[in-house]
């Protein structure tokens, strides 16, 4: 057995072990990275390690992380989704499947605005699932909506894990941003499509349609969303027209946001300060992760795992799309055990060398890796939405479960979709960039 083989199997063990026990994530990386250090090279591990969390830690494309999450928070802790359901549900009670596509609509709204998909789910999912069950609405078809379109958050900028793979893959995160655009139009018109054609084949199983409400009525009644459009179209629209970059877009999300809660009535110092802390916790354990995989990155580069990986591939002559099919059934079970930040910092320092190498963009292979990523969060035993929608409704994981699968197809079938069309995640960043 050579040195990168053993090197390779030790890491792959150690880092189960460390996880399995329950080990920090950001504290298993910087382990494993430094074992790796210590028994396979001559490097000067102390003094490597330490310069590469520091140069991880400060880096410019990270500070609209903690700005973005926190705009996210700001809106979350407001009367947002409230404001929501009584805006978008005029629009579509003439659609087959009527009020369940308020949630897919809400979640795509929120979306934008939170870059998280755990926040969307639950946020959406606190105020439609009452108001859904309440109207009868099949509860099957409630939770499925809502497990499918909080992945959302992942896709439709601003994303959180966008800016993680834009940090990690060191590609430009307000490229990243327009890609996963048109993948997340498309996905909620999936979702739409197969929620309608749903209810078209089980009319018995939805209630009654509600009285017509007049133009001007439903005009009124979405009002208070005209706001959150604009502050949407502001932060996304900056970045796509070249005016700011993610960082100043995220700044103006932010002053916003509070605006919106204040003349919502949702801001008080409370909210303020517990929003405030909420998003610098979740973004010192992001930037943690990050940091420590970088120490777990600089480690394999110097054992030569990537390369060694690479050549490994490009002997077995594997076209694109089995190496991406390998990659994506990979991921997938990945996905069932950790959460997405996680599977992108794991895997960046071996996956990465990997596609470059078989020549896949790596713009486009972001957006393949959160559509990945969002699968992940809707499956067993470590879906997030899931323990998310149990939480809400009081229903048993295997109910919830069931009631997610058709919406983890049409993730996979958007994955066919920009395989086999790239265009539709390249087009507009070309745009951008002419």
């Amino acid at each position: 057995m050579d040195m990168i083989t053993l090197a390779s199997i030790i890491m792959a063990v150690l880092l189960l072990c460390l996880l399995a026990s329950g080990v920090w994530i950001a504290l298993s990386l910087l382990t494993v990275g430094m074992v790796l250090m210590a028994l396979f090279t001559a490097a000067p591990m102390g003094s490597l390690i330490a310069s590469t969390l520091w140069d991880s830690s400060w880096g410019w494309a990270l500070t609209s992380l903690p700005l973005f999450i926190w705009m996210g928070e700001i809106l979350f802790r407001s009367n947002l989704s409230a404001d929501m359901f009584r805006g978008l549900a005029p629009w579509v009670d003439r659609l087959p499947g009527r009020l369940l596509h308020v949630n897919i609509l809400g979640c795509g709204i929120m979306a934008a605005v939170a870059g998280s998909s755990a926040v969307t789910c639950a946020t959406i999912g606190r105020m439609s699932v009452p108001e859904l069950e309440a109207r009868k609405y099949p509860l099957n078809m409630t939770i499925g909506t809502l497990a499918g379109s909080g992945t959302l958050g992942l896709l439709i900028p601003p994303s959180i894990v966008m800016i993680v793979y834009g940090v990690t893959a060191e590609v430009s995160i307000g490229r990243l941003f327009i890609a996963g655009v048109l993948p997340g139009v498309l996905l909620i018109l999936l979702y739409m499509s197969y929620t309608g054609i749903w209810a078209l084949l089980n009319p018995s199983k939805m209630p009654q349609a509600e009285p017509a409400i007049p133009f001007f009525e439903k005009i009124y009644h979405s009002r208070r969303l005209i706001p959150v459009a604009l502050l949407i179209a502001m932060v996304v629209g900056s970045i796509y027209g070249g005016i700011a970059t993610p960082t100043e877009a995220a700044t103006i999300g932010v002053i916003g946001a509070l605006v919106l809660a204040a003349i919502g009535g949702g801001l008080s110092r409370e909210s303020f300060m517990d929003g405030l802390m909420s998003a610098m916790r979740l973004s010192c354990m992001i930037s943690f992760i990050i940091a420590c995989a970088a120490c777990l990155t600089i480690a394999v580069a110097f054992v030569d795992i990537p390369r060694t990986l690479a050549t490994w591939v490009n002997s077995m002559h594997l076209s694109q799309y089995a190496l991406l099919a390998v990659l994506a059934g990979f991921m997938l079970i990945l996905g069932c055990f950790l959460e997405g930040i996680s599977i992108i910092v794991l895997t960046s320092s071996v996956v990465l060398p990997m596609v470059q190498t078989a020549g896949v963009d790596l713009l486009w292979f972001g957006v393949f890796m959160v559509i990945l990523i969002e699968a992940a969060q809707i499956t067993p035993p470590v879906g997030f939405n899931l323990f998310v929608l149990q939480s809400i409704t009081g229903r048993d994981i295997l109910q919830v479960t069931k009631a997610a699968i058709p919406y983890f197809f049409l993730l996979m079938l958007l994955l066919v979709l920009i395989t086999t069309f790239p265009q539709i995640v390249t087009i507009l960043p070309k745009m951008m960039q002419g």
